[in-house]
């Protein structure tokens, strides 16, 4: 964000995720994930550190400026292993001509890679899905706020969403938004609206219709699905979701996570390990998903080892805690359970077992019950 303004970050970051998006397409590059990407923003690193932590050979920087209707790109294509550049141009437009910016930047990359790319191994990059710059800068504005994972900030993005559907609706990537919002507020109890979960089905419905080849539509369709007792359809759309963006850490992750509620642990630690790779530098909750597949498998000091690595990467994340609290309740290590039990309760005052167990999208009735004793044995009521 070259614009002299903080207030301008979410319109580089959803930049970034845009071309990120777009590369993914490409059936013959390895992208890494916006989550390790991110880790790096603000930072003078160099493109053989990244590079090499990365596993990763080439390094595509860059920047933009937004000022009023005006918008400049800057990007750079590096050789991570020898430092060479491939490329380097800069781009002055309109910001109408956003979207046929963010494609020539796309393009520019997989003509350099282009030898390195078997034939039939490039795509065309997948523009968003809407003609209103105004939209687009609502739903940018809108995902900024729903990565923050706030229960406070949920109403003010629902309402940059609903706006940017007003103004285009048949906007896909901001009903797929949408319904993730909704999601959020079910799967972390923020809201006792026993229709919340259906508006966001019907969202990410919407989405799907709209545009099929949207990754993230039929991720937040198939896990809505899944904590609407639907598995089978959920795991589908979810697997959907993969096959579609086969470099998405966030659509690895959430279907073993569906995996793991359908009673299928051991499928489930494999796709964890494929968000690793496409995600290095991975959020807590990717680790919470492996910390869940050793629960349910027994394997508890594996399992305890996952929860602790997302308590210490994210300390008020509250799912690690609640998952420890049940762990050690298991494990008879009473006065640990009882501490995280006491975590959970302070990060959630409202935090009822009996909600959450008649939420919960657990297949098999025998791993809900154990778990849901667990939790009580650890002091939650």
């Amino acid at each position: 964000n070259m614009s002299g303004d903080p207030e301008q970050e979410y319109f580089s970051d959803g930049m970034t995720e845009e071309v990120i998006t777009s590369l993914s397409k490409q059936p013959g590059l390895f992208v890494i994930a916006r989550n390790s990407v991110f880790t790096y923003k603000g930072h003078a690193v160099k493109p053989e550190q990244v590079s090499r932590e990365l596993g990763v050979r080439y390094v595509l920087e860059g920047s933009v400026r937004k000022a009023d209707k005006h918008v400049r790109i800057t990007a750079q294509l590096i050789d991570g292993t020898s430092g060479y550049h491939l490329w380097a141009e800069r781009y002055d437009g309109e910001l109408k001509d956003i979207f046929a910016l963010q494609d020539s930047v796309t393009q520019k990359i997989v003509t350099a890679l282009s030898p390195k790319l078997a034939p039939g191994e490039q795509s065309p990059s997948r523009r968003p899905e809407t003609t209103s710059i105004e939209a687009y800068d609502l739903q940018l504005r809108a995902v900024a706020l729903r990565n923050q994972v706030k229960k406070e900030l949920r109403p003010m993005a629902t309402q940059l969403l609903q706006k940017a559907i007003e103004l285009d609706p048949n906007y896909a990537d901001a009903y797929a938004a949408l319904a993730w919002i909704y999601i959020d507020a079910w799967t972390f109890q923020w809201s006792q609206d026993p229709s919340v979960l259906a508006r966001g089905i019907d969202a990410a419905r919407k989405a799907v219709a709209l545009d099929g080849s949207l990754a993230e539509a039929h991720r937040g369709l198939g896990y809505a699905l899944l904590w609407n007792k639907e598995p089978d359809l959920g795991v589908a759309e979810l697997e959907k979701a993969v096959s579609l963006d086969p470099n998405s850490s966030n659509a690895y992750g959430t279907l073993a996570s569906g995996l793991n509620y359908s009673g299928r642990p051991e499928e489930a630690i494999g796709f964890v390990r494929k968000a690793m790779r496409v995600d290095p530098k991975y959020g807590p909750w990717v680790v919470l998903w492996l910390g869940d597949s050793y629960y349910l498998l027994r394997r508890y000091d594996e399992a305890i080892a996952s929860y602790k690595e997302a308590v210490r990467r994210a300390p008020n994340y509250l799912s690690p805690h609640r998952m420890l609290a049940a762990t050690y309740a298991e494990l008879g290590r009473q006065q640990e359970a009882q501490a995280e039990a006491g975590e959970v309760m302070r990060l959630n005052p409202a935090f009822s077992v009996d909600l959450y167990r008649a939420r919960l999208p657990f297949r098999n009735k025998a791993d809900l019950d154990r778990f849901i004793a667990a939790l009580r044995k650890a002091g939650l009521k």
